[in-house]
C-alpha cells in the first residue's frame, strides 16, 4: 500500500492551482470536470508520489474548514533536497513564512502559510 492521496479544501479551485502550480512549483496532474460544478483537481510536488486533491469548499462546514484543516498545527511537510534555492523561491513567489528559516538536529526548515491559511513545513533533512 501506499498514501495515494489527500484531499485539502481550498474556498476556489482556480486559486488553489494558482498557489500550487504558480507559487510552490507544483505541477497540476489533473484538472477534470466532475459534474454539478465539481472538479478533480489533482497537484503534486514534481517527482513525488502522493498529491493534493484540492476540493472546492461548499456549504458552511466545508467553507469553515479552508485554512484550519489541522486546527493551527504544522500539518503538511514539504521535503526539498536544496532548502536555500526553494525558500528563495517561495520569497519571490509571494509565499508568507511564519519565521526564519532555523536548524535543527534533523535538519534545515521554516514554517510557511499557504495562501489560504494552512501551516507548512519546508524541510530539508540533514544528510
Amino acid at each position: 500500500m501506499r498514501l495515494h492521496a489527500v484531499t485539502l479544501v481550498v474556498p476556489d479551485y482556480d486559486e488553489g492551482i494558482a498557489f500550487f502550480v504558480g507559487k510552490l512549483g507544483f505541477d497540476l496532474i489533473e484538472d477534470s470536470l466532475r459534474g454539478e460544478g465539481k472538479r478533480w483537481v489533482m497537484v503534486a510536488p514534481r517527482g513525488a508520489e502522493t498529491r493534493l486533491l484540492l476540493a472546492e469548499g461548499r456549504g458552511e462546514r466545508q467553507r469553515a474548514a479552508i485554512g484550519n484543516q489541522t486546527g493551527g498545527r504544522v500539518g503538511f511537510f514539504l521535503e526539498t533536497d536544496d532548502f536555500a534555492r526553494d525558500h528563495a523561491a517561495f520569497i519571490a513567489k509571494g509565499v508568507s513564512f511564519t519565521e526564519a528559516p532555523r536548524a535543527e538536529p534533523y535538519g534545515r526548515v521554516a514554517v510557511f502559510r499557504d495562501d489560504f491559511g494552512n501551516l507548512w513545513d519546508l524541510i530539508e533533512y540533514a544528510a
